[in-house]
């Protein structure tokens, strides 16, 4: 799975992108409400580990994560 940061712009916040391997989209949230889209794809017991990950994380950036 890869993890994006996306910086917003203006009005627009910043979100995250999670995708899988073959690079298809499985969430997009914004970094202030993760909370219905990782229950929505089935990683709410990981959104602490996810949350940390983009804390850390610098915006453009594609990182690779297992879970």
């Amino acid at each position: 799975m890869y993890i994006i940061k996306v910086k917003g712009v203006a009005k627009i916040p910043d979100y995250v992108q999670l995708r899988d391997d073959a690079f298809t989209l499985l969430a997009y949230f914004r970094v202030d409400r993760p909370d219905k889209s990782l229950d929505k794809i089935g990683l709410a017991d990981k959104a602490e580990y996810i949350m940390e990950l983009v804390r850390e994380l610098p915006f453009g950036e594609i990182k690779k994560i297992e879970i």
